[in-house]
């Protein structure tokens, strides 16, 4: 019965990390990792594991985006081939490393990508600002760069594609989302099979798979129809604060930090993620209220 609770409690967390990912452009894989990590697997692991249901949930959300005209083909053609190529290096390396040495290294990349996505979305969104196309020379690297942080954090192929494609102010927010999560199937295929190469099968649950899976491929069109509606900024700050907050505990064991020190390190993780959700609910409320004014 237990087993059976977790599996449905992982169905449920697959849906909700698909639903992020499929609105923001990032999340499904940090906060897969993240679970997974706390639920006991290795680091290589849970990698894998989220990146072999990621192949399915990365196809699904690719389609939907397709489908509500979310997805620049020619940008996923140019970003998708270096990011595979840099996955499959990033899961061979990650293969090679030592549970004791790769999860507080796992942990210290996950909490730094939360941060990022925390400061990036507490400065609000940003606007196609000029036409085209994002170029090769900018493209190539970002895929080789966004895909190897991808495998060995567990997650990362949004966090860095999809603000780095916003920042270039090339494609509007809604084809940056589409974009990134239609090349993410390429870079999950690339990076399962690292991980294969690299460790096989072992400490890989099927069933825990499985159950992320179902869960993202139910949210994936859901996602894909609301990333015109829902507020990108304050989903930001809420994923990336989760992300902060349940990798920190790996990384004050690490530097063997307890007792007292522990919880009020806690605490202020806990604050100052509040406080950004607050701050960043306001914002979107004189947003509305200026837009409102001005009708």
């Amino acid at each position: 019965m237990e087993g059976l609770v977790l599996l449905a409690l992982l169905a449920v967390a697959g849906f909700a990390a698909q639903l992020v990912d499929g609105t923001l452009g990032m999340g499904y894989g940090i906060t897969s990792s993240t679970i997974l990590l706390l639920i006991g697997l290795s680091p290589a692991a849970a990698s894998a594991s989220v990146h072999i249901a990621k192949i399915g949930t990365g196809a699904s959300s690719g389609l939907a985006h397709h489908r509500f005209g979310n997805v620049d083909w020619k940008v996923v053609r140019r970003i998708a081939l270096p990011g595979g190529i840099g996955a499959f290096i990033g899961a061979t390396l990650l293969s090679a490393l030592s549970t004791e040495s790769s999860r507080p290294l796992s942990s210290l990349l996950l909490f730094a990508l939360g941060v990022y996505v925390v400061l990036r979305y507490l400065r609000g969104g940003l606007r196609a600002l000029r036409k085209g196309t994002p170029r090769l020379r900018f493209l190539i690297p970002l895929g080789l760069i966004g895909g190897f942080v991808d495998a060995t954090g567990g997650g990362g192929w949004g966090p860095v594609a999809t603000p780095a494609l916003l920042a270039d102010g090339r494609l509007a927010p809604n084809r940056v989302i589409g974009t990134v999560s239609a090349s993410e199937f390429v870079v999950a295929v690339a990076a399962s099979a690292g991980f294969i190469f690299g460790i096989g099968v072992a400490g890989v649950r099927l069933d825990y798979v499985a159950a992320l899976l179902a869960g993202g491929l139910v949210a994936a069109p859901i996602a894909a129809y609301l990333v015109r509606h829902l507020n990108p900024r304050l989903l930001g700050v809420i994923v990336g604060g989760f992300i902060c907050f349940t990798n920190a505990r790996v990384l004050l064991a690490a530097a063997g930090i307890s007792g007292d020190a522990f919880l009020l390190i806690y605490a202020a993780i806990v604050i100052t993620w509040a406080g950004a959700v607050a701050f960043v609910i306001r914002a979107i409320r004189r947003e509305r209220s200026a837009e409102g004014s001005e009708v």
